[in-house]
């Protein structure tokens, strides 16, 4: 049986190496310098954060860092729709990660709504 935890954590792992490998492969302007920058701190935050709310000391503690997932998979989604505006030529490897990023905030989303409803129990 594998671990569910340990899948999660290897995924938002591979999100964030998959973003950087891509954001070296954007051609640097005075534009995507900027959203390249804002998108490898987001995307890469998304597993930083789970790893601390996997070791998180309470309830509370958890759902916090988890709520902070969602937010930076969202983010991410945003940045990678602004480097499709600022380089049209990135559309299919945009689309890829951005179909992760969207996977990923749902799941955070239903971790935080099932904690929550855990918590009311």
């Amino acid at each position: 049986m594998t671990n569910t935890k340990y899948d999660l954590e290897d995924r938002t792992r591979k999100f964030g190496s998959d973003v950087i490998v891509f954001a070296k492969q954007i051609p640097e302007s005075l534009v995507t310098r900027s959203l390249i920058s804002q998108l490898v701190r987001s995307a890469t935050s998304v597993g930083s954060n789970y790893c601390e709310a996997d070791d998180a000391e309470s309830r509370k503690d958890f759902k916090h860092k988890i709520g902070i997932c969602k937010k930076e998979s969202r983010e991410s989604k945003h940045w990678l729709k602004m480097i499709a505006i600022a380089d049209p030529l990135q559309e299919d490897k945009v689309k890829q990660l951005y179909q992760e990023a969207k996977e990923l905030n749902l799941i955070f989303n239903a971790i935080i709504h099932s904690t929550n409803r855990n918590i009311r129990h």
